[in-house]
């Protein structure tokens, strides 16, 4: 069972606090874990989603 690249990704970026989060992200999430652009770009949005959901229920 390997483990999804994006999903990898995206629990990386959401465990990041703003000081941490490389700028520009995309290249950095392609680089970093071999990514197409389309793949970063789905981390991002997978990673606003881990952070923001626990908010969501209060």
């Amino acid at each position: 069972m390997s483990v999804d690249p994006v999903q990898e990704a995206a629990q990386w970026l959401a465990g990041l606090t703003a000081a941490e989060k490389p700028s520009p992200i995309i290249p950095e999430l392609r680089r970093r874990f071999g990514l197409s652009a389309l793949e970063a770009c789905r981390v991002t949005a997978a990673a606003g989603k881990m952070t923001t959901a626990p908010e969501a229920k209060l």
